[in-house]
């Protein structure tokens, strides 16, 4: 498998430093705009960089994508940009014929008179509209393979297949008890999708009526999550599980919830209502003249990267999938998830603990597609794979995951 790594970010840097122990693979070229950037994180792999190399690449220009593909007889894409960019990667990898992994899905857009009702264009749709030509060309368009969506989805399809007969609701839970030194307000992941997925309608699943949307923040619950991170108010966030979980599983009800804290809605609610989500450009008075910026990267080159917060960051992030239903009769509810300690992934990996939690994901997903555990053609969800074979993978690399009886 000869692979070709879009964006060397935080979650980018990661997925070379974990993939860098794992022998599945032949070759891997890391491709970022900032060839610096690609560079220091081969760079940072020492004498484990021999099967890694470095290159610039627009992840905007999908003929561009395609020539870097075909460059480095890439036969697989793995897609560790911000969202905006799903759309052209995906489609560079189905004209070149490669398959494709990434840990998100194509953005939304509201509905246009009813957002906090119904849906509009829903998280993915872009990319399940051509399903059928992956298909036809016999490639794997594996999408939301990260930690969430991604290992909450494979806790799904395990739930679905081996602890209920039947499922009332699943419900994705994220909490943590990061506290990050030195600063009033430092989100540990991307502010640009924290922003599109926090402050868009988030969308519910329900049996006979199918998708709609609630107000952002909406439906409060507090949470106890497991290995001392204790109870954390959750709320309704648009996500990704909720549009892919019920395309393969059969529940009443799919939700997303998110531990976020007042003081985070707080900085979300200003920053709406200040214009400074948006992403169209606007156009700002500078010294060199008039320049068009989009309020939501300023926001961003304002905060500190993620990817260096890590020697600041104290505590524990964990992922999870909440299930409520019975078996054999009785009621019960289990929490299936995984936690990992900051101190334990900056110790071993050089990686704050959300960026490495989500790179472990689509890392293990590319070593069961080169073994041939995973497979299939089209546009497929994590819950369309057999769950054990990647949870056994999981505990091997080293990251176990847990559940608990509720």
């Amino acid at each position: 498998m000869r692979v070709l790594l879009v964006g060397a970010g935080g979650v980018g840097t990661a997925i070379t430093r974990i993939a860098a122990r794992r022998p599945f693979f032949e070759h891997m070229t890391v491709a970022d705009y900032d060839i610096g950037r690609a560079g220091s994180a081969v760079a940072a792999l020492g004498e484990r960089g021999d099967r890694f190399d470095a290159v610039r690449l627009d992840a905007s220009e999908p003929a561009a994508v395609r020539a870097a593909l075909a460059g480095h007889r890439c036969d697989v894409l793995l897609n560790a940009t911000d969202p905006r960019f799903v759309m052209p990667l995906f489609e560079a990898a189905l004209a070149h014929g490669a398959h494709y992994v990434d840990m998100a899905m194509s953005l939304s857009r509201p509905h246009p008179t009813r957002p906090y009702e119904e849906c509009g264009v829903k998280l993915g749709d872009a990319q399940f509209d051509r399903a059928a030509e992956w298909e036809a060309a016999g490639r794997l368009a594996l999408v939301g393979m990260g930690v969430e969506p991604g290992l909450s989805d494979v806790f799904a399809r395990y739930a679905s297949d081996e602890l209920f007969d039947e499922i009332e609701e699943i419900g994705i839970r994220d909490g943590a008890d990061l506290t990050v030194e030195g600063y009033d307000f430092a989100p540990s992941f991307s502010i640009w999708t924290t922003i599109e997925e926090c402050l868009n309608p988030p969308v519910v699943y329900e049996e006979g009526r199918g998708w709609f949307t609630t107000a952002p923040f909406s439906e409060p619950e507090v949470f106890d999550f497991p290995e001392g991170i204790g109870p954390v108010e959750c709320v309704n966030v648009e996500h990704e599980e909720v549009l892919l979980v019920p395309r393969w599983l059969k529940a009443r009800r799919v939700t997303f919830k998110y531990g976020l804290g007042d003081e985070f809605i707080g900085v979300l609610r200003t920053l709406h209502k200040l214009g400074l989500d948006r992403t169209d450009p606007v156009s700002v008075k500078s010294g060199a003249g008039n320049a068009d910026v989009s309020p939501r990267d300023v926001v961003a080159a304002c905060l500190p990267d993620p990817a260096g917060l890590g020697e600041r960051m104290q505590g524990k992030t964990c992922a999870g999938t909440w299930v409520k239903g019975s078996k054999d009769g009785r009621p019960r509810e289990v929490y299936l998830y995984h936690v990992v300690d900051n101190q334990w992934s900056m110790r071993g990996y050089g990686s704050q603990a959300v960026v490495w939690q989500t790179a472990i994901n689509p890392v293990a997903a590319l070593e069961l597609v080169a073994s041939g555990l995973w497979g299939g053609s089209g546009v497929l969800g994590p819950e369309a794979m057999p769950p054990r074979p990647f949870l056994d993978l999981l505990t091997e690399y080293g990251a176990p995951w847990g559940m608990r009886e509720q």
